[in-house]
């Protein structure tokens, strides 16, 4: 029997150390909610678990994106809705100008009024932006209006997760077919014309002005075929952050029930291993007896 040493104390002690070491590292998980709080803790697993949430980060993102997008095209949409409506009054005007009931100088009236029109058609398609951006005629640099700009919007974690429109958008007398010639046309109706020759050309800006029509309605067709994709996108895109965290939440985050459980019993075994030492202590007391 030896007292210089105490290896029994010393063997509880170790034990009783490593179950605090644990015991801390259960009230850390209970404390923060994750299973994985530091590298050490599940190497692989953190960093599986960064890279999802890393890309649920990124997924909600593109679904900011995609709803951005989706307000950007319903804008351009409303713009050009009332664009068609002008064209749609400029095409009853050039009807009223085309009949033989219509005086030169009423034609000259219509003139003035359809230039009022397209002059508004200009304004709508300046005037449309989002977020600096014009939508319906490119940038205007100089005085000049550069020719419209197809749009590319991010809707996902790659560089090919793209959506775009289909075409840029020039939806101005600048850019609508036929609309300069007609603008030109109406611009030339003055007093001292015919009213024959008037008429006659009104009539002939019909065919320009259902061209216009035609040219707009399928712009406005892209951007509504561009939403619905971007709505679906956006759908599809929530459904991926939903999984993704979910997978992360299997790997980072910890089960209460299980770790509570693993808690008392760490909780227990520290409590026994402290009684241990003092009784291991308690040995170099019964050793004294023999020197009695």
């Amino acid at each position: 029997m030896r007292i210089n040493t105490n290896v029994s104390s010393l063997v509880a002690q170790e034990a009783n150390k490593q179950t605090n070491v644990t015991l801390a590292n259960s009230l850390e998980k209970l404390s923060t909610g994750f299973k994985i709080n530091k590298a050490s803790d599940d190497a692989s697993g953190l960093s599986i678990a960064d890279k999802l949430r890393t890309q649920a980060n990124g997924l909600n993102q593109a679904v900011a994106n995609g709803n951005s997008a989706v307000t950007l095209t319903q804008i351009a949409d409303k713009a050009m809705a009332e664009q068609s409506n002008i064209l749609d009054v400029v095409k009853q005007k050039l009807i009223q100008a085309s009949t033989a009931t219509t005086s030169a100088e009423g034609i000259e009236a219509i003139g003035k009024d359809i230039s009022k029109l397209l002059e508004q058609l200009n304004n709508i398609a300046a005037q449309t932006t989002y977020n600096g951006t014009n939508l319906l005629q490119g940038t205007a640099s100089a005085g000049s209006v550069t020719s419209g700009i197809a749009m590319t919007f991010q809707m996902g974690t790659t560089a090919s997760d793209v959506i775009k429109t289909a075409s840029g958008t020039l939806a101005n007398t600048a850019g609508l077919n036929g609309m300069s010639a007609l603008k030109t046309g109406v611009e030339a109706w003055s007093a001292g014309l015919d009213a024959t020759v008037m008429q006659a050309s009104a009539r002939g800006q019909l065919v320009e002005i259902d061209s216009a029509l035609t040219q707009l309605n399928s712009w406005r067709a892209d951007f509504g075929s561009t939403q619905n994709q971007l709505e679906s996108s956006i759908r599809n895109l929530m459904t991926q952050v939903t999984n993704t965290k979910a997978a992360e939440s299997v790997i980072r985050d910890v089960d209460y029930a299980q770790e509570s459980a693993n808690f008392n019993k760490q909780n227990i075994i520290s409590q026994a291993g402290t009684y241990a030492i003092s009784q291991a202590n308690n040995v170099s007391q019964n050793i004294m007896r023999l020197l009695q």
